[in-house]
């Protein structure tokens, strides 16, 4: 906390922060600025070989001694040995956003700046697009303020850096690891199955997302029946429905094809059409967006103005190339099956008629591979083949096999699965994106498109989804020079046109 010194909310304190990665190394800077006495532990030695200064690597196992407080890495679940042995030690176990949380209060009540708003995201699918863009709006009408959280900058730096309004997007292990945070507004976009193994089941990962409905305003995508009851039951003084529907009073929705507020004083604020990602996933993330804005008074004439010029980050249903009449969509950002169904249906909303060849797989993370063979039915009629990859592959094709049979399915080992290895010690050569990319190229024709929606996580094989999309994109890239005619040259074939390629044994 800047000019907080030997006098902040931890001097003195000796903490743990367990988990050496962007959010840790942030949060052990500044408790150590707070003057706390900070070890910091991470189950990869290597992770520690650059440590902010002022702060100590531990690696004797446990709780060290003295130690109150462990911040830990979102990842790590309840059941985990380190959450156990602080618990027998007497030490609570937060993550990062609550550390964030407790500085902003502190600084507020010892005399400093106010604590920043906290306007939160979270949802199985949508909620960095959404974040994006409400820090777009926010910033666009002239707020002191930044995207943060789960969307890869830490809370505790935006807190730190003294912004007045924080637009933050926050996952389900946040939450869980965040029992204090009470946000000025809070929306849940929407809950489907993700991260079940984690949080023991559905009703634990849906209680974890009902945490961003706990302060003066919540707000839920009405249209899903999973947040639509979360809302209902929130305890905020105020709540807010957002709907691609007709929206009643309390409601944000869509009248005469045109984002409609009737909660916050009313106002139209951009045509539906106008709208990036289009369809309605992205309507849904624009009014949730709109919706924590108006909650924080922005006007509804700045919200049209900053969603018309919104452009989504990358690896969310991004062109990386086109060969062949055939155009490739990385949407590796697409981590579970519900994504990857707004994913394949944004195909048929920018392209009418276009089929997809849909590249699927990674780590299911407790998710049952029927789902993503009920979502493969679902979409059969504009599914032109799909391509498997990943540790659950063998699954997931079966799964396709029962509920979708006439789909060709395509499975790629691609070397070995790498499971959790870090990224310095994994072999390039097992990355199966080439051999995926070259086999949805046999599968599509002029017209169609190659969409990357893994509907999965992407540990087994990469660092993280912008390593799984560059991967992607690159093999795109890869596919070689123009043949005569529409096709593509992959090797001495051409794709596009109606040739085959020769991939090899095993097709």
């Amino acid at each position: 906390m800047t000019g907080s010194g030997p006098a902040g909310a931890f001097a003195g304190r000796r903490v743990l922060v367990a988990g050496a990665g962007v959010s840790g190394l942030a949060a052990a800077a500044v408790l150590r600025d707070e003057g706390a006495v900070v070890l910091v532990s991470d189950d990869s030695p290597a992770a520690l070989a650059a440590l902010p200064d002022g702060t100590e690597a531990w690696t004797g196992g446990g709780i060290p001694d003295g130690v109150g407080t462990v911040v830990t890495s979102p990842g790590r679940r309840p059941d985990h040995a380190l959450v156990a042995a602080a618990t027998a030690a007497g030490a609570e176990v937060i993550g990062e956003p609550e550390l964030a949380w407790r500085l902003g209060v502190a600084r507020e009540r010892a005399g400093g700046a106010p604590a920043p708003a906290w306007l939160v995201v979270t949802g199985t699918n949508g909620k960095t697009t959404t974040t994006e863009m409400l820090a777009a709006i926010l910033q666009g009408a002239g707020a002191s303020a930044v995207a943060c959280g789960n969307i890869g900058y830490p809370v505790v730096s935006a807190v730190a850096e003294g912004f007045s309004v924080l637009a933050v997007e926050l996952s389900s292990f946040q939450l869980h690891w965040s029992p204090s945070v009470r946000p000025a507004a809070g929306v849940v976009l929407n809950v489907a199955e993700d991260h079940l193994d984690w949080h023991g089941g559905m009703d634990g990962y849906a209680a974890a997302k009902a945490r961003a409905l706990v302060g003066d305003v919540a707000l839920g995508g009405i249209d899903d029946p999973v947040a639509a009851r979360l809302l209902a039951a929130a305890p905020a003084p105020r709540r807010v429905g957002v709907t691609l529907g007709e929206p009643g009073p309390d409601q944000l929705g869509v009248s005469g094809g045109v984002l409609t507020d009737r909660a916050f004083g009313g106002g139209e604020l951009l045509a539906a059409a106008a709208v990036v990602p289009p369809g309605p996933p992205g309507i849904t993330d624009a009014l949730a967006a709109s919706a924590l804005a108006r909650a924080h008074g922005v006007p509804a004439a700045e919200i049209g103005k900053a969603l018309s010029s919104f452009t989504p980050g990358p690896h969310r249903s991004a062109p990386v190339g086109e060969h062949g009449g055939v155009r490739y969509l990385d949407d590796s950002k697409a981590t579970n099956p519900h994504a990857a169904d707004a994913a394949l249906a944004a195909v048929a909303a920018r392209s009418p008629g276009a089929r997809a060849v849909w590249v699927v797989g990674g780590l299911l993370k407790g998710v049952s591979p029927d789902v993503l063979g009920g979502l493969a039915a679902r979409h059969a009629d504009r599914i032109a083949g799909v391509v498997v990859i990943g540790v659950d592959r063998a699954p997931i094709a079966e799964a396709l096999a029962r509920h979708a049979p006439g789909l060709p399915v395509e499975e790629v080992g691609g070397g070995h699965d790498r499971g959790m290895v870090p990224s310095h010690q994994q072999d390039p050569g097992s990355d199966p994106m080439p051999d995926a990319v070259r086999r949805a190229a046999v599968l599509a024709r002029p017209g169609d498109v190659v969409l990357l929606a893994p509907a999965a996580a992407s540990m087994d094989q990469f660092r993280d989804y912008a390593h799984r999309g560059d991967a992607f994109a690159a093999a795109v890239a890869g596919l070689g020079t123009e043949c005569s005619g529409s096709g593509t040259s992959i090797g001495t074939e051409c794709s596009g046109s109606g040739t085959s390629i020769d991939t090899g044994a095993g097709r």
